[in-house]
């Protein structure tokens, strides 16, 4: 009999709020957490606004000595992993060290690192470079950090796979779980780009908007879309055995009940046209749920406000669902978020969770004016409430990495 299994603590770190229940409020009041980058000089860039994470004291969560010999994303997926450690009680559970697994996912790691040591190296020198600059850029020195802070020794490895990093991360501490290899996983996503190299490198890829205006720049399906707007922050599970949580007496707040993960094996940057790699991943996540595609009851798409894939997640939603895509909603909160990069599957998972849990539809903001034959329901400006069951939550990245994740409404 397939296991069971169920979230028992969740953290997030975002540009709309520090935790999650901070961030589900923003979401739910359709707050938009992108504006003018403060970072740093934006004046010679194409692209001058993204959504920071704002109002964040790492020191709450980590050692002032111990912050500098890390990067940013590990400063917010470290702090996402402690709310939802301390959450779900797993410290005095009594499941054993060894059978708890960390499993988080980076697009990129820690470039803040990258840009300056490098500029130290040209400027003064290679003497200067920091002894600490490999372990804060390698992007698995999340989970080794994450595995060290809370003494659990089971698995711990890390996903790359671009924008899906933090939805293949979950859905591989999901197979964990189910393959009897770990009763408890933490798991989830970080990322932390917002920098001059990276805004950079997007832009002149043209993946990113250019209108620089914070109310009107990542408008996901609208037909003035032009890209998507830079976001950071980190969003972080605690998946358990069902039994397993059951037994301790954990709260539960959802289940994830299926999986899936393809590759169009078409381009290095550009989606398959046709969106048949999407489509193929949320069949393989419905199969394994066991679910039709009508019981569906809200899409939480990847939605980047890029050209291309609003128009194929589209497509592809079509493909799959039928004539019943036009009743389910689907809404992108990177309207409000930004794109998140590796992180943006981990924090659409909890909102997933949380909008099962309170009967919510979070928004599309900045949706105005959809564009030809994107004719779904993306629930433009403003949420409402309604009774959900199972949610879906898609990510798709370069290299043509899909991932899709199905999420219960717990029942006992």
């Amino acid at each position: 009999m397939k296991k069971r299994v169920v979230v028992t603590g969740m953290g997030a770190v975002t540009p709309v709020g520090n935790n999650v229940e901070k961030m589900w409020e923003s979401i739910k009041a359709g707050k938009n957490g992108i504006d003018y980058i403060t970072l740093f000089d934006t004046a010679e860039h194409k692209a001058k606004v993204a959504a920071e994470v704002k109002d964040f004291d790492p020191t709450e969560y980590i050692e002032k000595k111990e912050l500098r010999r890390l990067d940013r994303f590990c400063h917010f997926g470290i702090a996402a992993a402690v709310q939802a450690y301390n959450q779900s009680g797993l410290e005095s559970s009594g499941i054993a060290k060894e059978e708890i697994a960390v499993i988080t996912g980076s697009g990129i790691g820690g470039m803040t690192t990258w840009e300056s040591e490098h500029i130290k190296l040209m400027e003064r020198g290679p003497s200067k470079v920091s002894p600490f600059m490999i372990p804060m850029i390698i992007p698995n020195i999340l989970a080794g950090n994450i595995s060290i802070r809370f003494g659990v020794k089971g698995l711990s490895h890390c996903v790359v796979t671009a924008c899906a990093s933090g939805t293949d991360a979950i859905g591989e501490a999901y197979n964990l779980i189910c393959a009897s290899k770990a009763k408890a996983v933490i798991t989830g996503g970080a990322e932390a780009v917002i920098t001059p190299f990276a805004l950079a490198g997007f832009s002149n890829m043209m993946a990113l908007s250019t209108r620089n205006d914070p109310n009107n720049s990542s408008t996901p399906f609208d037909k003035d879309r032009d890209g998507f707007v830079m976001g950071e922050g980190a969003g972080m599970l605690i998946l358990e055995d069902y039994e397993t949580a059951k037994a301790r007496g954990a709260k539960i707040y959802g289940e994830i009940v299926g999986y899936g993960a393809t590759c169009d094996a078409y381009h290095i940057t550009s989606p398959a046209p046709d969106g048949s790699g999407a489509a193929e991943a949320m069949r393989q996540t419905l199969k394994e749920a066991g679910i039709a595609p009508s019981e569906v009851s809200y899409i939480n798409a990847h939605g980047t406000s890029t050209p291309p894939n609003d128009k194929l997640e589209t497509i592809a939603i079509k493909a799959v669902f039928g004539d019943d895509a036009y009743n389910i909603p689907v809404s992108s909160t990177k309207s409000m978020t930004g794109h998140m990069l590796g992180a943006a599957g981990a924090v659409e998972s909890i909102i997933c969770i949380k909008a099962l849990e309170e009967g919510f539809i979070p928004p599309t903001i900045n949706l105005k004016n959809p564009d030809d034959g994107l004719d779904l329901d993306y629930v433009p400006g403003k949420g409402r409430e309604q009774e959900l069951k199972y949610a879906i939550s898609n990510s798709l990245g370069f290299g043509g990495h899909n991932a899709t994740l199905a999420f219960k409404r717990f029942e006992d």
